[in-house]
């Protein structure tokens, strides 16, 4: 059974996160079926847009410390969405943690409910969020990724839209993202295409140019002993050692 229902609406895509036991955590599953959620709809000549989104109460918790992808095959999600010939429309109404955000950034355009949180949660279990940076790092204001990346505090929609995390929050998403898809539905496809070929570029760049370092990193401090003892506190639910 599929971690990802694929529907469709007037040829817009909405590919929907479904693993809510875990908090659409990103298994080496889950990650998975996106990947070939994402081919398909890229292939499909009938399809406009793709709308990432989500059961539960979390779009995602990031990586599942249980069945963890590899980083490299994060890596290449990451940028198959921004690769994608299709404008990708991040679509929350719960809430994101860690690696979630990599995908988030790795969409063209997010918009979230305002009762939606978000955390950069990797330093509080002693790794760094080293491969969801390559989309982030290009789109995200520096300052509030300086703050939230060292602390790991939760912050809340509005702060994630002036942070560049998100295009917009409403109190009714599907309200705010009416307006969005149907311009996307006016919009000619090959056009679309080379408009966000134009607008990818320099978080390509990124990927060309980071990933391979990137990825050395993440799986070297995830094999540390910080990171053993961070994420056995987290899953015994307990503060790791070194909280002071």
């Amino acid at each position: 059974m599929s971690l990802v229902t694929r529907t469709r609406t007037r040829a817009v895509d909405t590919l929907t996160l479904d693993s809510p036991a875990n908090r659409n955590a990103l298994s080496a599953a889950l990650v998975a079926d996106l990947a070939d959620a994402l081919t398909d709809a890229g292939r499909d000549d009938a399809v406009r847009a793709v709308v990432l989104t989500h059961t539960g109460t979390t779009f995602s918790a990031g990586a599942d410390l249980k069945d963890p992808p590899r980083p490299e095959t994060l890596v290449a999600l990451l940028r198959q969405i921004v690769e994608l010939p299709k404008p990708v429309v991040a679509r929350v109404t719960g809430h994101v943690r860690a690696g979630g955000l990599g995908l988030l950034a790795s969409c063209d355009i997010a918009v979230a409910a305002t009762t939606a949180t978000f955390a950069f949660t990797e330093v509080r279990i002693g790794v760094a969020p080293a491969v969801i940076s390559l989309p982030l790092l290009t789109r995200a204001d520096p300052r509030a990724l300086s703050r939230y990346y060292l602390t790991g505090e939760r912050f809340d929609a509005a702060e994630a839209t002036a942070a560049g995390l998100l295009t917009t929050h409403a109190d009714d998403v599907d309200t705010a993202l009416t307006p969005v898809l149907d311009g996307l539905r006016k919009s000619a496809p090959d056009a679309l295409a080379e408009t966000k070929r134009l607008l990818t570029a320099r978080v390509l760049e990124a990927f060309d140019r980071d990933a391979e370092h990137l990825t050395a990193l993440s799986a070297r401090l995830f094999s540390s002993a910080q990171a053993r003892e961070g994420m056995t506190a987290f899953l015994e639910r307990r503060d790791p050692a070194w909280v002071v």
